[in-house]
């Protein structure tokens, strides 16, 4: 979730309109921005804020006082071009996918394993695709849920302003579940483990490292939505887009992005 701060000031009344009118002119909650030796400007000198909403294993979540994950690992390496350090913001979704957060300058660029859609487009601008996923069925263990057919009656878990949210609210006058919705991806998978929601929807990827984990719940089915990840920036950064732009395609060239993919996904990513 987002974590306003609020500053407590004691003014005299002419010093106070002076503040509001300076306050109107503000576009960013940071200070401190900078331009990084590229020539690319950032909300914060010397570091690349990145925008996430945790957790999302494996491409952002915590182990220990540290975030990291596959998308970590990428946007690390466009802050290495820049000569700058990578600093993570978690933040809540729905803030990171409407453009808000990269409006109002509390981070340069949103890595959150996010679907491009046409809809998000007209609100962020998004780096080449890095990651193609699909949407997939967690259920418990022995439920014999295969498809959506199956949960004729039963609850559906989706996790808020996600593509699975607006694929299973798509299908679900056609195969009569209900559907239930969570802030974030722990809550949802956990709540299928406890029995308290029959099945969730959600990007293949982090369903089967849960599966993995958690071997009492498991990846029934994929449903072939042609889902492509981007990197977003604010509209109109052409250069910080043009920046990200070139190292996917360098670390593709060179073989860095499969093996930072086979660290995460145990695996090369498939040939195209």
């Amino acid at each position: 979730m987002a974590r306003p701060t609020r500053h407590v000031l004691a003014l005299l009344p002419a010093a106070a309109l002076a503040l509001t009118a300076l306050a109107g002119c503000a576009t960013s909650t940071n200070s401190g921005s900078g331009t990084s030796d590229s020539g690319v400007t950032l909300v914060k000198a010397g570091k690349l804020v990145t925008c996430t909403h945790l957790s999302y294993k494996p491409f952002q979540y915590s182990e220990g006082d540290k975030t990291v994950g596959f998308d970590v690992d990428l946007v690390d390496l466009v802050a290495k071009k820049l000569n700058v350090q990578q600093e993570i913001l978690d933040t809540a979704f729905e803030g990171i996918q409407n453009g808000q957060s990269l409006n109002v300058g509390d981070c340069d660029v949103a890595a959150a394993a996010m679907t491009i859609t046409d809809v998000r487009k007209q609100a962020i601008d998004f780096s080449d695709p890095y990651f193609d996923a699909e949407q997939a069925l967690l259920v418990k263990k022995g439920t014999g849920y295969k498809d959506l057919a199956a949960l004729k009656g039963k609850r559906l878990g989706v996790q808020q302003s996600t593509t699975g949210e607006e694929y299973a609210n798509k299908n679900k006058d056609q195969f009569g579940y209900e559907v239930v919705q969570f802030e974030d991806l722990t809550l949802q998978e956990t709540a299928v483990r406890t029995g308290s929601i029959d099945a969730a929807i959600n990007d293949n990827g982090p369903l089967y490292d849960y599966a993995k984990e958690f071997p009492e719940t498991e990846v029934t089915t994929e449903f072939s939505t042609g889902d492509k990840y981007g990197i977003g920036v604010k509209k109109g950064n052409k250069a910080l887009l043009d920046t990200i732009n070139q190292v996917l395609k360098d670390a593709k060239a060179s073989g860095e992005y499969d093996k930072i993919y086979e660290k995460w996904f145990g695996k090369k990513p498939a040939a195209k």
